[in-house]
């Protein structure tokens, strides 16, 4: 693209001002100046009439006499930044301008320009002007273009890369993309050296700071605009436009000015067609996920019909209807690991968790539906073209979704292990899952039990990839009933009077022996190592716990059943 207004150099090219044979003797540095308008005077005293950017048009007439006025015309016109002086010979000036004229220009980079051969000013004025108009008349059709072309960006849903391209093919200029960090996430550097581009871009980058939400850093030769919305900033895109001296004069720019309008205008709706097609991804994403817990929901309460939750599947492009379908949940093996995780830091943990479930879903090749279905659980119900395919799909998830978590370096891996001597490891997380069922009404069953199978095995010590039901055992089982109210009057009939014992008691605690002597295998010399008692002691403490519970504690018919309310208390006292 043309710059808006033609420089000093252009203006000299046109022919009414070629007729007037012109000759440069200074200042010839500052001929790719811009000419915003062409003013014609012949008063000493013009400057203060300027607003900067005109080419003055004289004949001298009307000029200080005295070498000293002289140099303060010119520096007056310098100063208020005028693009140049023409000087049209033959009136006041004869054979050339004066000598004191010319070294004061040249000391100010202000190009002085002699008019040799007399020219009509009007037909040097109205060739500027046309230039001019002409130059807007484009600089107009190439904002329309860059709005027409950034508008059809945003429809397209086109990337980040696409746009970084157009805005550089549309300025010719390199155009970075960048986080907040300084880390480029996008470039194209523009036909030029890309290394180059990006050499050393942190520590360049953190050395451009321009003074606003969008404006030209001079000293870098950067047009920076901030990139993101909603009040939340997310980058920085830069364009390159440096002052002139560092790029061929075609592209270079006084530095009293900054690029044109158009690039403000193309940096500007490039970065708000970045900042809107992430705000689409993030809300397209996020609708997706609404729809998925809906669903989800829906197939846990019956809270829809399972035609519908079927129907809104398929239009979600997840077919359910002849699929066998397989319930799985992970959650967390520790729901809160420092005792003190808030409501935002629990929902960003659950988020978290959420999005790497959906990657190793996507990883795995797997269709299915999934959210988090509650405060601490991630569901997801696969839907698998035939039962063969159930054991190799759960272990393709299982596998995706260690690496996802490894990757992302929020655990050591998927389902890690536990350390007996410290307790469950905060990062680690289960996954269960249900039995296979072969319609959509099933669903339920099997999502349900994945869910209760990830609540028992919390207190499971083995590290498996998937937890299945075979695997949580009578523990396991136990946990699934602790809200039963027949298992917790069984957990009262048997242990009760030792239980309330112990609260009268607090410095005995007989449920612990009775618990250290069960785990043994009824061995009283082992439980008596575990219980760190003496065995006179340990033998004393039985003898009491059977006299309250009125039990033989050498019966095994008594102390299996003692030993299944002791598991039950544990599952029933579980968070």
């Amino acid at each position: 693209m043309a710059a808006v207004f033609p420089t000093v150099r252009e203006v000299l090219a046109l022919d009414p001002v070629r007729h007037g044979a012109p000759r440069v003797v200074a200042g010839d540095e500052g001929l790719d100046r811009p000419v915003r308008w062409v003013h014609v005077a012949e008063v000493p005293d013009i400057a203060t009439l300027l607003g900067g950017g005109e080419l003055v048009l004289t004949t001298g007439i009307g000029l200080p006499g005295d070498d000293a006025g002289l140099r303060a015309f010119i520096g007056d016109l310098a100063d208020v930044g005028v693009s140049g002086l023409v000087v049209e010979l033959g009136r006041r000036y004869v054979s050339g301008v004066p000598r004191v004229m010319a070294a004061a220009a040249e000391r100010r980079g202000l190009p002085l320009v002699e008019l040799r051969r007399a020219t009509p000013f009007v037909r040097i004025t109205e060739a500027v002007h046309a230039l001019i108009v002409d130059a807007q008349l484009t600089e107009l059709r190439a904002t329309e273009e860059i709005h027409q072309r950034f508008n059809d960006l945003s429809v397209e849903g086109a990337d980040a890369a696409e746009v970084i391209r157009q805005a550089a093919e549309l300025s010719g200029c390199p155009v970075v993309l960048e986080n907040l960090s300084r880390q480029v996430l996008g470039y194209d550097p523009a036909g030029e050296s890309a290394e180059l581009l990006l050499d050393g871009w942190e520590q360049h980058s953190r050395r451009i700071r321009p003074a606003g939400r969008t404006a030209y850093d001079r000293d870098s030769g950067w047009l920076v605009t901030t990139v993101g919305a909603r009040g939340q900033d997310w980058g920085r895109l830069l364009l390159r436009w440096p002052a002139s001296g560092d790029v061929p004069s075609a592209r270079a720019v006084e530095p009293t000015t900054g690029p044109p309008t158009r690039l403000t205008i193309l940096i500007e709706r490039a970065a708000s067609t970045l900042a809107l097609g992430r705000l689409i991804r993030r809300d397209a994403e996020g609708l997706e996920r609404q729809i998925h817990r809906t669903l989800l929901t829906a197939l846990l309460d019956h809270s829809r019909p399972v035609d519908e939750v079927g129907l809104r599947a398929k239009a979600l492009g997840v077919v359910l209807d002849r699929r066998h379908l397989v319930g799985v949940m992970v959650r967390h093996r520790v729901d809160d690991p420092a005792g003190e995780v808030g409501p935002e830091a629990g929902q960003a943990r659950l988020r978290d968790l959420s999005e790497a479930v959906g990657q190793a879903l996507r990883e795995a090749k797997l269709t299915a539906l999934t959210s988090a279905v509650d405060d601490n659980s991630v569901g997801a119900l696969l839907a698998l073209p035939d039962p063969a395919a159930e054991d190799r799909a759960l272990s393709a998830f299982a596998g995706a979704l260690r690496r996802v978590r490894l990757d992302a370096g929020t655990g050591r891996a998927s389902t890690a292990g536990v350390d007996p001597a410290r307790g469950a490891d905060p990062a680690a997380v289960i996954v269960a899952a249900g039995s296979c069922v072969g319609s959509l009404r099933e669903a339920r069953r099997s999502l349900v039990e994945a869910r209760q199978i990830a609540e028992a095995a919390r207190n499971d010590r083995r590290d498996l990839p998937i937890f299945r039901l075979p695997h949580v055992g009578l523990a396991g089982l136990l946990h699934l009933l602790r809200d039963e109210p027949r298992l917790q009057t069984f957990v009262e009939r048997e242990l009760g009077a030792l239980l309330e014992y112990d609260a009268r008691h607090p410095r005995e605690q007989l449920l612990d022996t009775l618990r250290a002597y069960l785990e043994q295998g009824r061995n009283k010399s082992a439980g008596a190592a575990v219980a760190h008692l003496s065995r006179p002691a340990f033998y004393e403490r039985l003898a009491r716990i059977a006299r309250i519970l009125n039990v033989d504690l050498d019966s095994v018919e008594a102390t299996l059943s003692l030993h299944v309310a002791l598991l039950a208390l544990e599952a029933v006292r579980a968070p």
